[in-house]
């Protein structure tokens, strides 16, 4: 589980506080870490694991708290730069990247929260914080659907093309 975000730019930490909600409720082989959002480092997170959550600030225009939820695994559909995460270049152009590159885990699901203020120094509005819940809860529900650990499939990579 990866929460994105800046916790000092109101609804943009909303990733990070989803992460802190659900780190002691997860069973122990669950990973639940917390980043900026920033796309290479998503790629190396992407590596080392069979599956992911990631959780990020949303800017589509929708009322903030609104919640999107994207199946990356099931789907080619990756938002479109900016319109649902709060990043420049950060969770959309990671999964396009991953995908492009074999790097995508089996599982991959973005909870994107839409945002409605940035301002430095701000705590999240109250919409966004009740997402956050929310989607907490969301996850840890999707968790418990999943089979064990031991009888998923290992992640697929695509041959890498010879350039000779």
């Amino acid at each position: 589980m990866l929460g994105a975000g800046n916790p000092d730019r109101g609804d943009d930490g909303i990733g990070r506080m989803v992460a802190r909600l659900l780190r002691p409720r997860v069973p122990d082989n669950v990973r639940v870490a917390e980043c900026d959002g920033e796309a290479t480092g998503l790629l190396n997170d992407f590596q080392t694991v069979g599956g992911a959550w990631l959780i990020d600030a949303a800017q589509s225009g929708s009322p903030p708290g609104t919640i999107h939820r994207i199946d990356c695994s099931t789907t080619d559909a990756v938002p479109p730069r900016g319109s649902l995460t709060s990043h420049g270049f950060g969770v959309a152009e990671a999964i396009a990247l991953a995908r492009v590159l074999g790097m995508l885990p089996l599982h991959c699901v973005v909870y994107a929260i839409e945002a409605g203020q940035f301002t430095l120094g701000s705590a999240p509005s109250p919409a966004v914080t009740l997402a956050a819940h929310e989607v907490a809860e969301r996850i840890l529900a999707e968790l418990a659907t999943l089979p064990p650990p031991s009888t998923r499939l290992r992640l697929h990579r695509a041959p890498v093309p010879d350039r000779r």
